[in-house]
């Protein structure tokens, strides 16, 4: 079982670290009340999802007193834990909580003292901390670009979902998409007799399909100008792309090509394939 503990000074970015691990499959509360952590780390030991991110800081208010408690508690029943601790310069922290207008967890003192009544109380733990992450200078795909390599380096491109939709331009653009691909310039079997009734998906229509120098050499450089883009995508932080690809009815050379396409990338990134108007007439 692997347990995060998230934790650090208020405006230091712990939300967004938070929705970075649910990105990375692990199962996340917000503001957990430290007594509650052994309990319900016993309750995961015993489900199929053995990754947990827990934020913790100092909004527990008294609560938050107990979490040395809670550790000992995880380390006596033989619990691994790491503890990421987020930090950020005071005029930066200053800065973030006037654009947000939110109050800081302090809010009976004045904004600096606040920060640093929050840093002594948070010392401790702080140096009891496995990573340190400073977020005064990152932006936000910086941020979760440190916790990917650092907690899953293995799912970096797996954490981007990519959806291929193929589609008929007659039935309109799909709403969500990022990349359109036209592909009415390529042969159609459409026009021919026996293959009219079948779809992309039919091995006779591949075959058709294929057979045509300009149907190659256009997904190569499909393919070519995705495997330049995406990664760049991912560096930016996008755990989203929808890529469709038309063709006049959505029967058969947008499916073919969607699927083919799907074929390459999927052992890459989290994908799957759509084929939105594949049965209509």
């Amino acid at each position: 079982m692997r347990i995060v503990l998230i934790t650090g000074l208020s405006g230091a970015g712990k939300s967004f670290a938070l929705n970075c691990f649910e990105d990375l499959g692990y199962y996340c509360v917000d503001n957990m009340p430290p007594t509650l952590i052994p309990k319900f780390a016993e309750l995961f030991i015993q489900s199929e999802n053995k990754k947990v991110a827990l934020v913790c800081d100092m909004r527990g208010a008294a609560f938050f007193e107990d979490l040395f408690i809670a550790l000992r508690e995880l380390e006596t029943g033989g619990i691994d834990y790491e503890i990421l601790f987020l930090t950020a310069e005071d005029d930066v922290l200053i800065r973030r909580f006037k654009e947000t207008r939110r109050r800081h967890p302090l809010a009976d003192l004045n904004l600096p003292e606040a920060i640093q009544k929050e840093r002594e109380v948070l010392s401790e733990l702080r140096g009891r901390a496995n990573q340190v992450i400073d977020t005064s200078y990152l932006k936000p795909w910086e941020l979760k670009n440190r916790i990917v390599e650092t907690y899953e380096p293995g799912q970096r491109d797996k954490n981007m979902q990519i959806r291929i939709i193929s589609f008929g331009f007659k039935y309109g653009l799909p709403i969500d998409v990022d990349l359109v691909f036209d592909v009415r310039f390529l042969p159609n079997p459409h026009y021919v007799d026996h293959l009219k009734p079948l779809t992309g998906e039919d091995e006779q229509v591949r075959s058709y399909l294929w057979r045509w120098p300009e149907t190659v050499k256009y997904f190569q450089m499909v393919k070519e100008l995705l495997d330049f883009s995406i990664p760049y995508y991912v560096k930016e932080g996008k755990t989203n792309l929808v890529i469709a690809i038309g063709c006049t009815g959505g029967h058969h050379r947008s499916v073919v090509l969607a699927d083919e396409l799907g074929h390459e990338l999927g052992a890459r990134y989290n994908l799957f394939v759509e084929h939105r108007d594949i049965d209509k007439n």
